[in-house]
């Protein structure tokens, strides 16, 4: 199974130096079509244009500052995370 870190994640990518909070998971990248682990957006600020979002891949992330809530739910969506098996 694939550890997916929970909306609301705060990390640092490899080469940044601005913070990113994740906001969705397995995303599709609208241009190539190929699916990305995370899309974030940046912190403290939020979504300011829909249209510019962070899409990456688990390797990127360099440090992760924050670990988004965890409860019931959140276990359960990964595990259907874990079944969708999107090829990347």
């Amino acid at each position: 199974m694939k550890f997916y870190l929970p909306i609301g994640s705060v990390v640092l990518l490899k080469g940044a130096t601005k913070r990113i909070m994740i906001c969705g998971r397995l995303q599709e990248n609208t241009k190539d079509h190929k699916y990305c682990d995370y899309c974030a957006c940046l912190y403290p600020e939020g979504v300011l244009d829909p249209d510019e979002l962070y899409l990456f891949q688990e390797e990127d992330i360099d440090k992760v500052f924050f670990i988004g809530m965890q409860d019931a739910e959140e276990f359960a969506f990964r595990e259907l995370l874990d079944q969708h098996n999107v090829q990347k």
